[in-house]
């Protein structure tokens, strides 16, 4: 997969696996990360999955509707190349912490619905539940922080809670944050992002 890999300077930090939105890259959240955690190492991906041009992380039949077929599948393909980049780097497999914003948080939810011990954590920017009826693995290691729209055209208030439920009664950590904004990322959710990156890892 088309990615960056930058290595920080505090070995002891969780490296942040970064994946944009839909039409987005590899370098979209890289100045994001640097506001959250600017010492930690890095892996940003590209989305291997092209809509009209536009690079995403997984095929979709509508808007708000997945190809549950190709979620898994893509999921599967990202958590297997965290792993080989893990020994390709030498970064720890068991310290990874996505930041993902709107398709790129939704692949990020679909490692922790799939896959044990996928993510030590994730911080989900406008994100909806992957899919469901299916059996979430424990995630009682994990912690997620989860920033929302209270007005988000795309994501109903209510999705964003189903997710957040989801995750808890997977024994998930989960902290949630709203805005009174809609879909697009605003300073004061990554500002608590990073309170909250700071808090769950630093202290």
């Amino acid at each position: 997969m088309k990615h960056i890999y930058q290595e920080g300077s505090n070995k002891d930090a969780p490296t942040l696996l970064l994946l944009h939105g839909t039409g987005g890259n590899e370098n979209d959240l890289l100045s994001l990360a640097n506001m959250i955690a600017p010492d930690a190492s890095i892996l940003s991906v590209r989305g291997n999955v092209l809509e009209n041009g536009m690079p995403r992380f997984f095929r979709r039949l509508a808007e708000g509707v997945f190809d549950e077929e190709d979620l898994v599948f893509r999921t599967k393909e990202l958590t297997d190349f965290v792993t080989e980049s893990a020994t390709n780097y030498g970064f720890d497999r068991n310290r990874v912490v996505a930041i993902g914003y709107s398709n790129g948080a939704n692949i990020a939810a679909s490692m922790m619905y799939h896959h044990d011990k996928a993510l030590h954590g994730a911080i989900l920017f406008h994100a909806m539940v992957p899919r469901r009826g299916v059996t979430i693995p424990d995630l009682a290691a994990t912690s997620v922080f989860i920033g929302a729209g209270k007005r988000d055209p795309l994501i109903p208030l209510e999705e964003t809670k189903e997710l957040a439920r989801d995750l808890e009664r997977a024994n998930a950590q989960v902290t949630e944050f709203w805005v009174d904004g809609g879909h697009q990322l605003v300073l004061e959710e990554v500002e608590k992002a990073k309170e909250w990156f700071d808090r769950t890892y630093r202290s």
